[in-house]
């Protein structure tokens, strides 16, 4: 990988180098104008390809010629030639009044359209000029005094499908490259098979695309009609399928098309949508068939979250179809405390009050919440977590096994977590802790929170939590990575010279706890980790 402060072509050399890793892992899915764009982009004279990089990586596709000067590219105009000759980009197209809008600055455009007020914003003055300007004309057209060009790229479609393919995905983009050339983001070397891919076949590239598109319509608050109704055989794609099923089911639901809600909902698979069917047939007057759906549901959860909402649904369908209650184990209270503060100022946040509060120098205080089990689980079971399964990396930018949430994520590595859980029962954890700390220090994670982590915290840590705590924690962690890498209390207190440990969750006035929070401190509460809820106040509303 080029360093960045010492190639000014660095952007080239890291575009090239994707080019050719997709081209080698992907030749056989590529289409003929994929193709055809790799080779003609290598047959380009380095300034080209430098010109039509900075390009394919700038918001486009129009770029004004004078915004597109580069020092280590030289006469725009000269590199841009074998670009206009190769058809990959377009010297003269056709804009309409809102993209040239996009291109001029306010003083061109009293320039160009002298009568409008200039006065107004610039959205003011385009929505004034265009009822009377329809027709799309070329940039010397609209301002023939101009001695500038637009170029419009004309194969930014391909290369942001070259782009999926390299990366998986479409939310990563070419910073990546240089953000680790600068070291501001580091990765894990992961042994990348040649033939680990995130797309086995071009359908994939197409599902996803359509996949991509359903997702966008949700965001804008439309409800896709093309989202594929059957089940897709790639298990990366179709967890993306059954996620888009529960978003347009949520979508039908805010708009109170119930009917269409439930229908949605009976196909979908994803965590919570057995739930949401629940609520929507209840919504619908069904309490029969809610009941029923509910009844079948406790006796196989699909995790603590459906069990503990469920908890909440069944004594009140089984009113609303007449059987009489059934007695529940009452729920174990939190041992709680109250503490009564000044409100300090500047105000730093209830947690962090109450941490300084209750800190003592032998029994230090820090706001951890979700960081510190997270972390010590991420440091131990990082051989696991990034061992090279196929189809889990398939880049060198991942942050996280791209099936981490999968169902298969912990059997596909059963071997190995077991391997790291063990050293909790040898005692070896602490130094296989202490050397990821420090050997892996900075790279990409997807439970190690490196900002929160130093040195004082984790030697406290490791001095104080018990490895049998330890094991239960991140045994829980594993059974839905999801659902429990959050909830955690946010204080952690250490007994420095007992060597033991208090957990805290703070709740500042009128806050109260969160269901995942309720069901950590149960957990904790069932396996006897001391946990406390601590409830705080202030002096002026005594």
């Amino acid at each position: 990988m080029a360093r960045t402060l010492d190639n000014p072509l660095y952007y080239l050399a890291n575009f090239e180098r994707a080019m050719s890793w997709t081209g080698e892992r992907y030749g056989d899915l590529l289409d003929e104008r994929e193709r055809a764009f790799l080779d003609c982009f290598n047959r380009l004279p380095p300034a080209a390809r430098a010109l039509l990089v900075r390009m394919v990586m700038r918001k486009g596709p129009l770029f004004r010629e004078s915004k597109l000067a580069y020092d280590e590219i030289g006469d725009t105009r000269a590199a841009a030639a074998p670009l206009l000759a190769a058809g990959l980009v377009d010297e003269r197209p056709a804009l309409n009044l809102d993209q040239l809008f996009g291109l001029l600055v306010r003083s061109e455009i009293a320039q160009a359209f002298p009568g409008v007020d200039a006065a107004l914003r610039k959205a003011e003055q385009l929505e004034r000029l265009r009822p009377q300007w329809p027709q799309a004309r070329c940039f010397d057209e609209w301002l023939p005094a101009a001695r500038d060009r637009v170029y419009a790229l004309r194969v930014g479609e391909v290369c942001d499908r070259l782009r999926l393919m390299f990366f998986g995905n479409l939310h990563q983009d070419w910073t990546e490259f240089v953000l680790a050339d600068l070291g501001i983001l580091r990765y894990e070397q992961v042994d990348i098979s040649p033939a680990s891919r995130g797309f086995g076949c071009r359908e994939d590239i197409e599902v996803y695309l359509r996949l991509h598109a359903c997702r966008e319509q949700i965001e804008a608050g439309a409800i896709p009609a093309d989202i594929p109704q059957q089940p897709l055989s790639n298990a990366w794609l179709e967890g993306r399928r059954q996620k888009l099923l529960f978003l347009a089911g949520q979508q039908q639901e805010r708009a109170a098309e119930f009917a269409a809600a439930r229908r949605i909902y009976a196909a979908c698979r994803h965590e919570g949508a057995r739930a949401r069917h629940i609520r929507v047939l209840e919504k619908c007057g069904d309490h029969e068939q809610a009941h029923a759906l509910a009844a079948a549901a406790w006796m196989q959860p699909e995790n603590e979250a459906e069990r503990q909402q469920l908890a909440r649904m069944l004594p009140r369908l089984r009113r609303r179809v007449g059987l009489p209650p059934e007695a529940a184990p009452p729920a174990a209270a939190p041992e709680e405390f109250t503490l009564v503060l000044p409100r300090p100022v500047p105000f730093p946040g209830v947690e962090l009050a109450a941490r300084d509060h209750l800190w003592r120098e032998d029994a230090p205080v820090h706001y951890v919440e979700n960081t510190l089990i997270n972390s010590l689980f991420g440091l131990l079971c990082w051989d696991a977590v990034f061992a090279a399964v196929p189809g889990a990396f398939f880049h060198p930018f991942h942050a996280a096994p791209a099936d981490l949430h999968s169902a298969d994520f912990l059997p596909r590595r059963a071997a190995a977590f077991d391997t790291c859980l063990s050293q909790l029962d040898s005692g070896a954890y602490r130094d296989t802790i202490r050397r990821r700390h420090r050997e892996k220090s900075g790279l990409q994670s997807p439970f190690v929170y490196w900002e929160a982590i130093g040195d004082t915290l984790l030697e406290q840590a490791l001095d104080c939590l018990p490895p049998e705590h330890l094991k239960l924690w991140f045994t829980r962690l594993l059974q839905d990575i999801r659902a429990n890498r959050a909830g955690m209390p946010d204080l952690i207190r250490f007994d420095l010279r007992e060597r033991r440990y208090e957990m805290i969750e703070v709740k500042g006035p009128g806050d109260r706890l969160q269901d995942n929070q309720l069901r950590w401190i149960a957990f904790c509460a069932r396996h006897g980790m001391p946990v406390r809820v601590c409830h705080v106040r202030w002096l002026e509303q005594e």
